[in-house]
């Protein structure tokens, strides 16, 4: 089971883990990352919105090819990549990855690599509304750095 998409509408994860758990009932292991808009807790610079655009050509294809490799490299019995795009609130899921395998290692290391690959890697635009205005969010230099244990 394979489940990758780009969605405009509310992310429920445990629509997807349930069906992700359904489809690989003799899955040794789940695993999941849930990643949420920030919550708004301080009023000087709390984000107010998150806007996520993407290069649609390139975009979902590329999230199959990491889908495709991630499954190869770490035995995946399924897999769930849903990233959110258009406008966003505290509070709100942005990404889920889920992956179940056989082991637990593989599906922990899955998620952790589809994640690196999403973050530092992907085909988004991430802009975040606080109280001065619009700022663009460019990956850390952390972001790179985890990406490069792969």
């Amino acid at each position: 089971m394979h489940d990758i998409r780009l969605s405009d509408a509310r992310l429920d994860p445990s629509v997807c883990l349930a069906a992700l758990d359904q489809a690989t009932h003799n899955a040794g292991g789940i695993a999941s990352f849930l990643g949420k808009v920030r919550a708004n807790d301080r009023a000087d610079d709390g984000v107010e919105a998150l806007e996520l655009s993407h290069y649609e050509p390139l975009t979902l294809p590329g999230m199959e090819d990491l889908g495709a490799r991630a499954s190869a490299r770490f035995s995946l019995m399924g897999l769930v990549m849903v990233h959110r795009i258009g406008m966003l609130y505290p509070g709100d899921p942005i990404v889920l990855v889920a992956a179940a395998a056989r082991h637990r290692r593989d599906a922990i290391a899955a998620v952790d690599f589809c994640m690196d690959h999403l973050k530092s890697a992907a085909w988004f635009w991430k802009r975040e509304k606080r109280a001065d205005g619009w700022h663009w969010i460019e990956p850390r230099a952390s972001d790179h750095e985890d990406l490069a244990r792969w």
